[in-house]
């Protein structure tokens, strides 16, 4: 904005501005809002945008209120989420190569409806698919598969897309697997999508609690 650090650091000690990290400031009496503090650390972290479980929350699709949000964010790129941010809302983020670079930039990445200004948002399909790759780390299995039983229908093109595209066995298995015992309307699609990704054999792997999950093809 044409201030000077000099400048910005005699702001601050006058009171009108209050510093929160190098080169960051707002001003003393302001109240920071959420959606606008993602909008601004997403400019210094490519790709970042609000994911997996929080994504569908937003989205309309949850299990358990939390006394206090937390935050998940995604990104394309490793990085650290600034600790003024953390301090006022509780999150985290995770950057993972989850989909093929062949998945079009922003594919299913869209501002929540009512507020069409606001941050990137995972649309349905792949808020799923993030909360999915995070189950036995972040995320448990119980409440993940409670989440899912909630998403009751999909656009059967852009799930395809998203199986088509995505790197990781242990989201596509998941994704069809408890669809199918869920009895969700779109289990057959996404087997379908899915199909030559699932291999014949069963796949299986140790979490973090102990406990060993086990996906068949």
């Amino acid at each position: 904005m044409g201030i000077a650090s000099a400048l910005a650091w005699k702001y601050s000690k006058s009171g009108w501005l209050t510093p929160l990290a190098r080169g960051v400031f707002k001003f003393t009496n302001d109240d920071l809002q959420r959606d606008a503090c993602i909008k601004f650390v997403a400019k210094r972290i490519h790709g970042l945008h609000v994911g997996g479980k929080t994504a569908l929350a937003w989205r309309g699709v949850r299990h358990n209120l939390s006394p206090r949000e937390h935050l998940t964010l995604w990104g394309e790129v490793p990085g650290k989420l600034p600790t003024w941010f953390t301090s006022l809302f509780p999150s985290h983020y995770t950057a993972k190569n989850l989909f093929s670079k062949k998945l079009p930039a922003n594919f299913g990445l869209q501002p929540l409806p009512e507020t069409p200004e606001g941050p990137l948002v995972s649309v349905p399909e792949r808020a799923l698919m993030e909360m999915l790759s995070e189950v036995g780390l972040r995320q448990g299995m119980e409440e993940a598969r409670n989440i899912m039983e909630g998403i009751r229908s999909v656009r059967p093109e852009v799930l395809e897309t998203l199986l088509k595209n995505c790197l990781r066995v242990k989201v596509v298995r998941l994704c069809v697997q408890w669809a199918e015992e869920l009895n969700l309307d779109w289990a057959a699609s996404a087997r379908n999508s899915a199909k030559r990704k699932l291999g014949t054999s069963r796949w299986s792997t140790r979490l973090k609690d102990g406990t060993t999950l086990v996906l068949k093809p």
